[in-house]
């Protein structure tokens, strides 16, 4: 008892469990990949198709009939497009492990009674699953970005920093909602309105500076904001984050990733019974 309590206490707990079962996440991972597109003909080639679709679409909807444009300085119909996608892809990341969390106990219940099974690997693999179709957008967004303005900015290279940063916030996502989803079936039904309501309420099919400075305070309480604003400025903008919010964003992220950790522990003696 007392062993497992200075285990929860200990702050980086969610990332000990991490390295502790990497291999098995990965393979876990690899399999949420391959078992998604089984039976398909193009098969995992949908990874790429998918979002290279999707911009397409984003293109021909926004910037020809629409004939929206982010600002002055991008005002180009494949700019809005690409710049749009840039933000949606954080969104996708999201809302991919969100969505999946409430029923990730309740799918994975022959695991639940085996006690030597690491239960809490299971958001592990979802975020890597994730990350995995984050990483293919993102390749797909930047060909498209070459193609269109025939140059990528350095700031790509900070990127991946935006992703280790909002990553404890989604892991941590996962596990409260995966603990929570057991006991409230009614989750599951709610989450595709949540993630869809925190899309629209996010800086992501327009700039933040269209919001009236007295609500900008509210849409910065949306987890997504800061990390689409940070998406669009390395990926698109050539511009660096923000870094004093990047912190206060990293700080809150991994304290509700821990705090959803001790929770998810703490409730799963209880998943056997209700199952």
């Amino acid at each position: 008892m007392t062993t497992t309590f200075y285990r929860l206490v200990n702050p980086a707990a969610p990332y000990v469990a991490l390295k502790r079962h990497f291999a098995l996440i990965v393979q876990m991972a690899k399999r949420d990949v391959i078992s998604r597109y089984r039976g398909s003909f193009a098969g995992l080639l949908w990874s790429f198709f998918n979002p290279l679709l999707m911009l397409a679409i984003y293109t021909f909807v926004f910037g020809y009939i629409f004939k929206a444009r982010w600002n002055a300085q991008m005002s180009g119909h494949p700019q809005f497009a690409i710049i749009l996608f840039a933000g949606l892809n954080i969104n996708q990341f999201f809302s991919e492990c969100a969505n999946k969390a409430p029923s990730l106990i309740i799918q994975n219940s022959n695991f639940v009674k085996k006690i030597v099974f690491p239960l809490e690997s299971l958001a592990w693999s979802t975020v890597g699953a994730a990350l995995f179709h984050l990483l293919v957008s993102t390749v797909v967004l930047l060909v498209i970005s070459i193609l269109v303005n025939h140059t990528m900015p350095w700031t790509v290279v900070l990127f991946p920093l935006v992703v280790v940063c909002f990553t404890p916030f989604v892991a941590g996502t996962v596990w409260l909602l995966a603990s929570l989803g057991v006991f409230l079936r009614d989750l599951q039904q709610a989450m595709a309105v949540i993630t869809t309501a925190l899309m629209f309420l996010a800086p992501i099919l327009y700039p933040i500076t269209n919001i009236p400075e007295r609500f900008r305070i509210l849409v910065y309480m949306n987890p997504l904001t800061e990390m689409a604003i940070a998406s669009q400025k390395t990926l698109v903008m050539g511009e660096v984050p923000n870094w004093m919010h990047l912190g206060v964003y990293v700080l809150i992220s991994g304290l509700f990733s821990w705090l959803a950790f001790i929770w998810f522990e703490r409730t799963r003696k209880g998943f056997a019974d209700v199952i």
